[in-house]
């Protein structure tokens, strides 16, 4: 052999243990150090969310089960529909024919203040706002045995005032002025309601008026305990502002008619409502359990002949909230059903507090990077199958019942590297909470995008990677 030909043959053997070697390398270092992935588009982000909410559905409908198993408990629960969750998460912890459909009586006005919150978050009303009183709203002329907030004729009141007339007093009249100013009538208003509940897939939810005084409003313990908590969410200030008031007293001197500031504050009201009102009527918050049940702060009763005594109840401890809804309670008169409802409302959440612990996670809403090899993307970026806000923890398999949440433990399961293709949504790793060893939810962690298989080229200089660099 020539010194010309083995000159070239050493030039081409350092050539391509050259390239060899920065091919191999650069590749290990892109597979090993690159952390950068480009964002999802808007087409991306829509194909995720549909395939997460189909593939794990249940973790993203408003209530859901357990994701661990629990023994049956029955509860000495006088209504004959029943409901509890934990408010956080929608997790279910006890029901008792919870779609039986039955009117909800005046709970249908915690649809009415959501409607009004919804109004104010856009700007085009105010708590502030005057409401005017057409004839159709003074309490003369409501329904016969009709909750009241006592409008009348030519009052000044604000919608503030209306919403606590609502939640504390459960006044008829006050749903009917908020219907006439915020959507200028009864039917456009009821539509609006019915929107709003179908939107959110309450299939046996249906509302002919906005007080609760037909028997043809109609839902379930477990819709409206699925209203209530999207309620909540949404609107956590409601709590505060309205439904843990105490009491009302209406109306007062500012709220007079103008014509009848001068007149005698003495009402005789054995004939009926007179149009003008011009002594204040002191009503106690229809709740029974305000001020009595520790940690009760909400939420709406009910009642009409047709649904027995209804109550939506949230109680808040600590970290835990549970929100219960109880419908068809007995009672021959208001002493017997308030009796009810404190007894099913009390039984639930002292039962419910004693069971459950609650524990909030931040891991959950974390992203992952993990290297990829033989693809078109060195990272894959692995994302929580679903994301709930906190875990209902179950007391008796604690070591210390009392903190129970403080001994849950995390074990984040990841791969080390993963090869080859990738569709959008495919299981890759998981988070995984467990208690005294015992496992109470799992999630998976799910590619957030399809990711091709790489061309040969990449291929080969990955494969060579692995073999030289025991990569």
């Amino acid at each position: 052999m020539n010194k010309t030909l083995k000159k070239i043959l050493l030039i081409g053997g350092i050539s391509i243990a050259s390239a060899y070697f920065i091919t191999v390398g650069i590749r290990a270092f892109q597979i090993r150090k690159n952390n950068n992935t480009v964002p999802l588009n808007q087409e991306q982000e829509v194909l995720l969310s549909q395939i997460l909410t189909e593939k794990y559905k249940e973790n993203y409908q408003i209530l859901s089960s357990l994701p661990y198993k629990t023994k049956p408990v029955e509860l000495d629960i006088w209504a004959k529909s029943a409901i509890a969750i934990d408010a956080s998460n929608g997790n279910i912890l006890y029901e008792k024919n919870a779609d039986e459909v039955i009117p909800p009586a005046s709970m249908t006005k915690l649809v009415v203040m959501f409607v009004v919150f919804q109004e104010i978050a856009t700007g085009r009303i105010s708590l502030d706002d005057v409401v005017p009183l057409t004839p159709d709203t003074w309490a003369c002329n409501m329904p016969p045995h009709s909750s009241l907030m006592f409008l009348g004729k030519n009052q000044v009141v604000t919608l503030q005032e209306l919403m606590l007339g609502l939640a504390i007093a459960s006044g008829n009249d006050a749903s009917h002025a908020i219907a006439n100013y915020v959507c200028g009538g009864m039917e456009p208003f009821i539509q609006r309601m019915n929107d709003e509940v179908q939107k959110l897939g309450l299939k046996n939810t249906h509302f002919v008026e906005t007080s609760g005084y037909s028997e043809k409003n109609l839902t379930t313990a477990r819709e409206m305990a699925s209203f209530a908590k999207v309620y909540l969410e949404r609107y956590p200030e409601s709590l505060a502002k309205f439904h843990s008031a105490l009491s009302i007293r209406y109306p007062q001197e500012k709220n007079l008619a103008p014509e009848t500031k001068n007149w005698s504050r003495e009402q005789d009201f054995s004939q009926g409502f007179p149009q003008y009102i011009t002594m204040p009527i002191y009503q106690k918050n229809t709740n029974p359990l305000l001020g009595k049940l520790e940690g009760c702060d909400g939420l709406k009763t009910g009642y009409i002949d047709e649904s027995g005594y209804n109550l939506a109840l949230t109680v808040k401890r600590g970290d835990l909230r549970i929100l219960s809804v109880t419908m068809g309670g007995p009672g021959s008169n208001v002493a017997e059903g308030q009796s009810g409802r404190v007894h099913d409302g009390t039984n639930i959440a002292e039962w419910a507090f004693s069971t459950f612990d609650e524990y909030k996670n931040p891991l959950l809403l974390r992203e992952y990077k993990i290297p990829m090899t033989f693809a078109k993307s060195t990272r894959a970026t692995l994302v929580p199958a679903y994301k709930p806000k906190a875990l209902t923890v179950p007391r008796n398999i604690a070591e210390n019942p009392e903190t129970a949440a403080k001994e849950v433990k995390i074990n984040l399961n990841l791969p080390k590297r993963i090869k080859g293709s990738l569709l959008c949504g495919t299981p890759c790793g998981s988070i995984e909470y467990t208690l005294n060893g015992i496992t109470l939810e799992t999630i998976p962690l799910v590619s957030d995008r399809t990711i091709k298989k790489a061309n040969l080229w990449i291929r080969f200089a990955d494969l060579l990677a692995q073999l030289s660099l025991n990569f």
